[in-house]
């Protein structure tokens, strides 16, 4: 999974990694400046300006989007020992590789749905990246040759960009059915790919406890990850009544609680379902409220609070929205522009939907049978062909787009 997430955490005089990222802020009379969050104190924001003045910024006088920005940051940067509590050194040997999304320091999750599993893996890819365009064409037939295997054996399942580095990790599938290989790989800034080494890995496990035991509800039952506030959250099926749950695993890990089951009402089926898993999701602040809104097959998008989410709990999300049926929706993120925030979604059959998340709070809760109905969306016909999305920086996605018979890996500009 891959998302570009806003983190609602109440915070005085923070410390932020020290790779955060140059970007624009605008005040609430439209001027703008580029500077670096290093922190927050009190009601300002600390700015660090490009001759490396900090300059005390009060959080009230800037625009809406940015005073959410600065808020959602990290209440502290963990250092690398809090990250690799309870980790161990040795051969990381993996199932499957279904779901990647990362965590602070380098830490990269992966589910691995065959073992009803989340790895958080020490990756310590930790040096600053900048910023770039990134052109991959042919990353199907350079992973065979990397792989050493023909093009049609290898099945790219995931794309996640580390957001310190910039570089990119892929889980990829060498060969077809049960026999299939699980295989990681990173393609760093020179665009060179290179397996990621897992025989002495730092890493540990989550063990999910309530995950079904047979055939394709196995494969589902981790269907889309996030890392949100100190917690890894799940999205698939478990072996309750409702089915399709959420699990919220803090981390480092320790115990893993049941999952929360999940009930929507399906608007293009004219019924309330339990059992459908969620297939990508967003965590961030929806109306102050860290909320989850997330995508089904055949396109109910759904707004579920965070605080909701209790082991074992049984919970109705409130259906924002039907976007088209005959549809599966394939990745999320989150990104701002021109003071706006939208959410960038990647379908299998209903092209990339861009979607304004103002006022999304207030959104009309969809109780009836209907058609495409509720909050309206965009088509970027100009991004066709996308399998895959992340966020790359501030003003660009990476994609893993269809070309002809092949797969090229680039970055395109945020619409």
């Amino acid at each position: 999974m891959k998302t570009t997430t806003l983190l609602l955490t109440a915070m005085v005089g923070l410390a932020l990694p020290s790779h955060a990222e140059v970007r624009v802020w605008k005040n609430t009379e439209g001027k703008e400046i580029s500077a670096e969050m290093t922190g927050l104190q009190g009601d300002k924001v600390l700015l660090k300006l490009p001759n490396g003045k900090v300059l005390p910024y009060p959080l009230a006088q800037l625009s809406a989007a940015d005073q959410a920005f600065a808020k959602s940051q990290p209440a502290s940067a963990p250092s690398a020992a809090a990250l690799t509590k309870g980790m161990n050194q040795g051969k990381l040997e993996l199932q499957s590789a279904t779901q990647l999304t990362f965590g602070p320091g380098g830490v990269l999750f992966i589910g691995d749905s065959r073992a009803a599993a989340i790895i958080a893996l020490a990756t310590g890819d930790t040096s600053p990246g900048s910023a770039r365009e990134v052109k991959v064409e042919g990353i199907d037939q350079k992973l065979a040759a990397l792989l050493g295997t023909s093009v049609d054996q290898v099945q790219i399942q995931d794309v996640v960009v580390n957001p310190i580095s910039k570089n990119i990790y892929l889980s990829v599938l060498r060969g077809k059915g049960p026999q299939a290989a699980t295989v990681l790989a990173k393609v760093d800034g020179k665009g060179d790919i290179a397996p990621v080494p897992l025989d002495n890995a730092l890493f540990s496990r989550a063990e999910l406890a309530d995950a079904p035991t047979d055939g394709r509800q196995r494969q589902e039952s981790i269907t889309d990850i996030a890392y949100f506030q100190d917690q890894v959250l799940v999205a698939g099926l478990s072996n309750e009544e409702f089915a399709s749950s959420f699990r919220a695993i803090p981390f480092p890990f320790q115990k893993v609680e049941k999952g929360a089951g999940i009930e929507i009402y399906h608007g293009a089926h004219g019924k309330f379902e339990t059992r459908s898993p969620v297939r990508t999701f967003l965590p961030f602040s929806i109306g102050g409220q860290p909320s989850l809104l997330a995508a089904y097959t055949c396109t109910p998008l759904v707004q579920i609070p965070i605080k909701d989410l209790s082991p074992g709990a049984k919970v109705r999300g409130k259906t924002i929205a039907e976007l088209g049926n005959r549809n599966r929706p394939l990745d999320m993120i989150l990104y701002e522009k021109d003071g706006k925030q939208f959410v960038l979604m990647a379908n299998s059959a209903r092209g990339i939907m861009k979607i304004s998340t103002e006022n999304l709070e207030h959104a009309a809760d969809i109780t009836e049978k209907t058609g495409i109905a509720g909050q309206p969306y965009e088509t970027i016909k100009a991004l066709e062909g996308v399998d895959q999305l992340d966020a790359f920086d501030t003003a660009q996605a990476l994609t893993l787009r269809r070309v002809g018979s092949g797969l090229n890996l680039e970055t395109v500009g945020l619409p």
